[in-house]
């Protein structure tokens, strides 16, 4: 949950500057040094990482090296702050700093963190001073607000000129984007952005070591395992919270990514989920309560961005949003949501029944399952209440209903399931075969245990499948993979995530020897003053100690689920899921366990995308799912944005126009009314990949019946 988010200052970052800076920055930055705690809790994490975690990492040169680009890359990720010099004085640093982590000197990532933090500071003051200069919008130069991909600047007038230009870029980005272009009010908008880089300042010197810790031990956790992750006591405790599924705002979880706050995942049952308006990668960079005034968020700390957005349930707020894929020049759009509580353990299987016309003529009725999550109560279970809630005893009934209504076929979509219960995973695997394995768990010592279905008989023996995308994982990959080795139904849509390895949280407190503890408390600093109430003193670790296998023995680790109908997909496996993360386990197999399968499906796989790749040959709906992966694709190159006013105008209008063309194009081929001029625009829901698989079903309908009739 906050792996991404640790820390506000070193995702919105800073720069170096030659010019004198407003405010004595030496007698008003504190130099920020690791406590006893700290020190103490780094090397206990580097024991455990060598010694307890299923990867048992060394803590040596190479992993060094690692930790150095990871601590690098997370305070300066656009590259748009440190200059080259800075990167080489910090190598003296590369090849010792996980061994300094094992003897708990965390001097070197603290300086680091400082030299980084004084940068920072440095440069919106000379943002600050850049606001009231002249600027000229009817030049041609270009901005780069991204510089990933690019080296460090090599001189100090090499970034000043970057710096004029983000300011430049800030002045004329907020002249466009006025309500009303007839009436720029040019010191209102140096006024926003003044107010913008002052509060940008004022959160930076509010960072404190434990913020530096917090991301100095990600740099370590994410080089070992991108899901072994410290967690420090205000973030535990937030952690915790949040696996208790209950909260209050819009339902949506965020991050920082490029000094902006951006949705990641929105929840299901949520007013954000229910509107329709937002959609991951949005970026909001305006909150407002009610019918006030927006804030600017740009640049805010994500804890404070997220204070704003969130609040009790019955109150609106409304948020400023540049929409995902759009440039920072966009028009924002304005959403207003009614904060609600939302409670994740009522994201509930939910049923539908679709009637399908398949190729033969024939209309169908394929019963819909979607599962966002394989969810429990486990407290009520504990209890032994015979009423207890859970993702197997839902779908059940749903399935019994199903039969009932006399459906041809199920279909259980897993799009964006990210997991949960495992013992749901199983049961529910267990719903659709008679008994036998379902996952096998390898642990520390190389131990296999094989969990099985116990529960003999079946809800549902008819055609089924399985609906998977790049954001169904875990548990969700434990399912599918069964349901395709067992021969038991189809899988369809694109690569799952392939997170194939078990985690376990555990408090700090468990390692810390009493001896420590004196240290600690001789130190005096025993107990951080910013510690919530009831948060555990030296934060936890949650820490990778398994990693599940296919009963066909392959791993779903890195590989995940292929289906058996494969669908084309923006995300791809270079950029996004487990594939994706340096860290990772590798994919490897073991013995297979004893399952007996019920059927060969491969005959039929190749028969159904046969009929799947004729039928897009010809669909306007499938063209225009390959232009917008397209699109997608393009958004990873280097974006240069015009500082000539006439010309980013131009831009921005071709940008609007585009997106009208795009969605009306997708309105038209649905026989919808296009969205004109002057109105609000639609809320969009095109679900090619959903409505393609249904057809996949009804081709898979027949061939049941064509096997049974012979």
């Amino acid at each position: 949950m906050f792996k991404n988010i640790v820390f506000g200052l070193a995702l919105i970052s800073v720069v170096a500057c030659g010019s004198k800076p407003r405010v004595d920055l030496k007698e008003e930055m504190v130099e920020l040094k690791p406590s006893a705690q700290h020190e103490v809790i780094a090397s206990e994490v580097a024991n455990l990482l060598e010694s307890y975690s299923y990867k048992k990492v060394p803590m040596t040169d190479s992993l060094s090296k690692i930790v150095f680009e990871n601590l690098i890359e997370s305070m300066d990720q656009g590259r748009n702050y440190l200059l080259a010099s800075d990167v080489a004085d910090f190598k003296q640093f590369e090849t010792t700093i996980s061994q300094d982590f094992r003897k708990g000197d965390l001097s070197a990532p603290f300086y680091i963190f400082n030299v980084y933090t004084k940068r920072y500071l440095e440069a919106m003051e000379f943002a600050l001073g850049e606001i009231d200069k002249p600027h000229d919008f009817s030049i041609d130069e270009n901005y780069i607000a991204y510089r990933k991909e690019l080296p460090y600047f090599e001189s100090d007038e090499e970034l000043k000129d970057q710096w004029r230009k983000r300011v430049k870029y800030d002045l004329l980005n907020l002249e466009l984007t006025a309500t009303n272009k007839d009436s720029v009010d040019v010191d209102k908008n140096k006024e926003t952005l003044r107010k913008r880089y002052t509060n940008i300042i004022s959160q930076a010197k509010k960072t404190n070591s434990n913020d530096a810790f917090q991301l100095i031990m990600t740099a370590l956790t994410d080089a070992v395992d991108p899901h072994t992750t410290y967690y420090n006591p205000s973030f535990a405790q937030a952690f915790n919270e949040g696996m208790s599924n209950t909260f209050e705002g819009i339902g949506a979880r965020l991050q920082m990514e490029n000094e902006m706050v951006t949705i990641k995942e929105i929840i299901i049952g949520g007013p954000a989920f229910k509107d329709k308006s937002l959609n991951v990668d949005d970026r909001i960079i305006g909150v407002a309560q009610g019918d006030g005034e927006f804030d600017d968020i740009i640049g805010w700390r994500i804890d404070a961005a997220v204070a704003k957005i969130k609040g009790p349930k019955g109150t609106v707020v409304r948020l400023k949003i540049i929409p995902a894929g759009q440039e920072l020049t966009a028009q924002p759009k304005i959403v207003s949501l009614k904060r609600e509580k939302i409670v994740i353990s009522e994201e509930s299987a939910q049923k539908e029944i679709k009637q399908v016309k398949g190729a033969d003529g024939k209309t169908y009725k394929v019963g819909l399952i979607k599962l966002p999550k394989f969810y429990i109560d486990f407290e009520a279970y504990r209890k032994r209440d015979p009423d207890y809630k859970s993702t197997t005893r839902d779908v059940r009934l749903i399935l019994d209903t199903l039969k009932t209504e006399k459906v041809d076929a199920v279909m259980l979509d897993l799009r964006n399931n990210g997991g949960g219960s495992l013992q749901e995973a199983i049961e529910l695997t267990g719903l659709f075969i008679d008994k036998g394995p379902v996952v096998q768990v390898r642990d520390v010592r190389n131990r296999v245990e094989v969990d099985s279905d116990e529960d003999p008989g079946v809800s549902w023996d008819g055609p089924f499948g399985v609906l998977i995308n790049r954001f169904s994982a875990s548990a969700s990959e434990i399912f599918a993979g069964a349901i395709q080795d067992y021969g038991r139904g189809v899988i369809l849509g694109s690569q799952s995530y392939g997170k194939g390895t078990v985690q376990s949280a555990i408090e700090m407190e468990r390692f810390i020897s009493a001896t420590n503890k004196l240290l600690i408390k001789a130190r005096g600093d025993e107990v951080d003053p910013d510690t919530p109430t009831g948060a555990p003193e030296f934060g936890q670790i949650n820490i990778t100690m398994g990693k599940f296998y296919r009963v066909n023995g392959s791993s779903t680790q890195h590989k995940g689920v292929t289906p058996d109908v494969v669908f084309p997909t923006q995300f791809s496996a270079e950029k996004f899921g487990e594939s994706s993360e340096p860290s990772a386990l590798p994919w490897d197999q073991i013995k297979p366990s004893n399952f007996k399968q019920i059927g060969d499906l491969s005959a039929a796989a190749d028969k159904l995308t046969t009929l799947h790749v004729d039928r897009m040959k010809t669909s306007p709906e499938y063209a225009y799912l390959l232009e917008d992966i397209e699109e997608f694709k393009k958004l990873d190159s280097i974006q240069e944005i015009s500082l000539n006013e006439v010309e980013l105008q131009k831009e921005r209008d071709k940008t609007k126009q585009k997106n009208r063309a795009r969605i009306n194009k997708g309105l038209e081929i649905r026989g919808l009314p296009l969205w004109k001029e002057g109105e609000p625009q639609p809320k969009t829901e095109f679900d090619f990949v959903l409505d393609e698989s249904l057809n996949v079903m009804t081709d898979y309908i027949n061939q049941v019946k064509a096997v049974s009739t012979n």
